[in-house]
């Protein structure tokens, strides 16, 4: 049985894979133990880590900081790949208000949480974890733990794990009881909240399908592109009716006659423009009967697989002219887009297409349509991406005053690069599509990975810490989860009228809290809190990670 004593007890590479698969196996079946409806999930890797660790089943330093270190950059990077196309568009006019309040509730609780440190005289590297736990967000434990080591020549302090595992129980739960209290504070009624939404109008913005008859005699024997330039709006012809009674599909070259009629696709919002703009509503062709009316046509959605296409603006393809199909909408991350002539194709994009069955499959061959290529993993963006990243991350940047220079870290690196290419990779011809699942799995393992590390690290000292006063740390966490979120939504609610969906939303967002965002889609029938997320979620990720990497950096 030696050879049993020296794979639990020793240093070998199967005694590493050993204790990390069973505390991931571990945590990860924990995971799936829901109380009152509420799991920890992924956080359970820690805690079983601690555990093992506890009781004498350790790894060797060195391999475990690489392993907890390298989890983290995966994790991190993927992370970015998928919020970086919604990063940007989250500044967009409609978000900035949800955005303002997210980062509102952010700076709240890094404020909070230097105030506790100066208070009580908690170091604020242990605040930093307790932070990170009392708002649920593991990379900002990351963040804050390389930008100490960073600052102490690679030294580990293991009172951030330990802060942020403490934190963490009632921090997941903390969201929720917030979105409970300002319920029963101002006595929402869920009916009446959806009833509102109902009655409000243009607050969506989706794609519409309009039947026009061209009365307007200024654009008679114009092009559909002169037509298009003398109105800023996205919109696309995608058949015209002429007064002889043919059908075609519309091109940029079509010329407009004298009561023909049009079928426009265009953004809700700018419904009523385009109709003043080219005459009335067709009363006897609706948009539904255009079907009927063209038969030799047909609509079919077609996927982007073909790497050449990637970054294209919908223009330069020329499918109307080289192929006779008329493209009227584009499917991107089940967000549905107008299929405007500057608008940058990306692989995985599903367009609508519209014309012959011989034209769509020509130009079906042209941009791939093999949804089985799309399962491929593009390893080139992802590996090019984190050596970026790496390299971006250890640049010193110095400060008036700092004793050292700031550095963005292995944390810091790999995300700002992630989410530059989730955006414009696509315009400089890298292909960054990756499944849904594919990046899901990438995720879950750099953090299994990152948390296994972290409580394989603190179960040393993880329950000394608590009996020597971390018991205290709890109490930090709660007000740091709950303070910040009261002192944004009372007023938000009270004064600002906003939606109790939207509200909710706002705050799972902005303590980037999944489970908080599962409680709030239960609450109600529709969408809006699940909107209000994505809107705020990518800049919150950011500046989560960036707060917990500062405030140890600024206070060392």
């Amino acid at each position: 049985m030696g050879w049993f004593e020296n794979l639990i007890t020793g240093e070998s590479i199967a005694h590493s894979v050993l204790v990390v698969a069973l505390v991931i196996a571990i945590g990860t079946a924990l995971g799936k133990v829901k109380v009152a409806g509420i799991s920890l999930g992924v956080t359970w890797v820690l805690f079983a880590g601690v555990a093992v660790s506890h009781f004498g089943l350790v790894l060797n330093d060195t391999v475990r900081h690489f392993l907890q270190e390298f989890g983290l950059i995966i994790f991190i990077f993927a992370l970015g790949l998928q919020v970086g196309p919604g990063f940007f568009a989250s500044f967009k006019k409609g978000g900035m208000r949800l955005v303002g309040m997210a980062v509102t509730i952010v700076l709240l609780g890094v404020g909070v949480t230097a105030l506790i440190s100066i208070i009580t005289g908690t170091p604020i590297s242990t605040m930093a974890g307790v932070m990170s736990g009392a708002v649920t967000n593991t990379p900002g434990l990351g963040a804050a733990q390389t930008a100490y080591g960073d600052l102490h020549s690679g030294a580990v302090d293991p009172s951030i794990a330990n802060g942020y595992a403490v934190a963490y129980p009632l921090g997941a739960t903390g969201a929720i009881v917030c979105m409970l209290l300002i319920k029963a504070l101002f006595k929402v009624k869920l009916d009446r909240e959806t009833a509102a939404l109902a009655a409000e109008s243009g607050e969506a913005h989706h794609t519409e399908r309009l039947s026009i008859r061209l009365t307007n005699a200024n654009l008679v024997g114009r092009t559909i592109a002169e037509a298009g330039s003398l109105l800023a709006r996205n919109f696309v012809v995608s058949r015209v009716k002429h007064a002889g009674g043919t059908v075609e599909i519309a091109n940029s070259c079509t010329v407009l006659g004298e009561d023909d009629l049009l079928l426009v696709i265009c953004e809700e919002t700018d419904r009523d423009a385009i109709m003043t703009f080219f005459g009335t509503p067709a009363t006897d062709l609706k948009a539904g009967d255009w079907v009927k009316l063209d038969t030799h046509f047909v609509s079919r959605p077609v996927i982007i697989t073909q790497p050449h296409i990637n970054g294209k603006k919908l223009s330069s393809l020329k499918l109307r002219g080289d192929f006779g199909v008329n493209v009227t909408r584009v499917m991107r991350a089940g967000i549905e887009l107008v299929a405007a002539p500057d608008l940058e194709l990306q692989m995985g994009d599903k367009l609508t297409v519209v014309g012959t069955e011989e034209s769509i499959t020509a130009a079906s061959g042209y941009l791939g349509n093999q949804a089985s290529h799309l399962r491929h993993p593009n390893l080139i963006a992802i590996f090019v991406g984190i050596t970026l990243g790496v390299l971006l991350g250890a640049i010193p940047i110095f400060v008036p005053g700092m004793p050292e220079p700031l550095k963005l870290g292995l944390a810091g690196g790999p995300l700002i690069i992630a989410i530059l290419i989730g955006r414009f990779g696509p315009r400089y011809k890298l292909v960054t599509y990756t499944t849904m699942s594919a990046n899901l799995m990438l995720r879950e393992v750099g953090i299994s990975l990152f948390l296994a590390g972290v409580g394989l690290g603190a179960g040393k000292t993880f329950v000394a810490s608590i009996v020597g006063g971390g018991y205290w740390w709890v109490l930090y966490g709660a007000v740091i989860t709950i303070a910040p979120i009261l002192l944004v939504t009372i007023p938000l609610r009270k004064w600002g009228r906003m939606n109790y969906f939207r509200l909710i939303g706002l705050v799972a967002g902005s303590h980037t809290n999944p489970m908080a965002l599962s409680y709030a889609n239960s609450l109600g029938g529709n969408d809006q809190a699940a909107v209000a997320y994505s809107t705020v979620y990518p800049f919150s990720m950011f500046l989560r990670i960036l707060a917990a990497q500062v405030l140890v950096m600024l206070a060392t």
